[in-house]
């Protein structure tokens, strides 16, 4: 598995990605908040971006993918994290705040997909899981092509998206089989007993990443905030607003306050 690491210190974060897509597309809020002075991480979750891509789907899942965050935090040393992510990440954190709540420091979640967007969910990702199943050839024929498209003159997202095309098609299927077939998140009845400082992301007109599930997470959890972007795109290319509620969130949840803060 691979990670990039940004700034220094004991304050740490761990940012974790959406659905098939690389670590990468947090380089821009990780270098935001080392320049605060917090120790970011990015990681590639298993099956996703340079980290190994299996092809068994019981190597994915979520509460497979939490481990493997703990199993990060061992690696480098870091008692307890700010863990956060997008989508996939936003509910991968979740499931660490589950599997290990001595280690979370506070949940930064953008969009994560609940109860309510399931069936959104198997529409729009089922067809991939057909065509990497029964024509791996088109998926071949997809990643073959963002090789064709200089990166220098597809921008930052641009990149973004062709590394997210880059699929292989036997371990695409294994992925989306194995978030399939567990479970999305830790049920409504667990996830009203983490106790981290949480903030919450969510969406209007998202069909995957429905506002409703975001903000009933937020009431769910005691300690989380819910804030409203105006749409998917503005923390991509007008990140300032949400940046700054960001840098506020994680400095709260590493403050004397915080319930898992470690004295300087």
């Amino acid at each position: 598995m691979e990670y990039t690491e940004f700034g220094a210190g004991d304050r740490w974060v761990v940012l974790l990605h959406g659905q098939l897509m690389p670590r990468r597309m947090h380089d821009p809020l990780a270098r935001v908040l080392a320049a605060e002075g917090f120790h970011v991480v990015t990681l590639d979750l298993l099956g996703h971006g340079r980290s190994d891509r299996p092809v068994d789907p019981k190597e994915y899942s979520m509460t497979a993918w939490a481990e493997q965050v703990v199993a990060l935090l061992d690696h480098l040393g870091a008692q307890t994290a700010v863990v956060g992510g997008t989508s996939l990440g936003a509910n991968v954190s979740l499931e660490v705040e589950a599997l290990a709540p001595e280690r979370v420091q506070g949940l930064l979640l953008e969009m994560p997909v609940l109860d309510n967007a399931v069936e959104a969910g198997i529409i729009a990702f089922a067809p991939l899981l057909f065509l990497s199943r029964f024509f791996p050839p088109g998926i071949r024929l997809v990643a073959g092509s963002t090789h064709l498209v200089p990166r220098r003159l597809a921008g930052f997202w641009g990149g973004i998206a062709l590394d997210t095309l880059n699929q292989r098609p036997a371990s695409m299927a294994a992925v989306i089989h194995g978030i399939f077939f567990g479970r999305v998140a830790p049920p409504s009845r667990l996830r009203r007993t983490f106790e981290a400082p949480a903030l919450v992301i969510g969406h209007p007109r998202d069909p995957i990443h429905l506002a409703a599930d975001a903000l009933m997470v937020a009431e769910e959890m005691p300690n989380a905030r819910h804030i409203g972007a105006s749409s998917i795109l503005e923390w991509r290319f007008r990140p300032d607003r949400l940046n700054q509620e960001a840098i506020a969130f994680v400095t709260q949840a590493w403050g004397s306050d915080a319930p898992n803060a470690q004295q300087a």
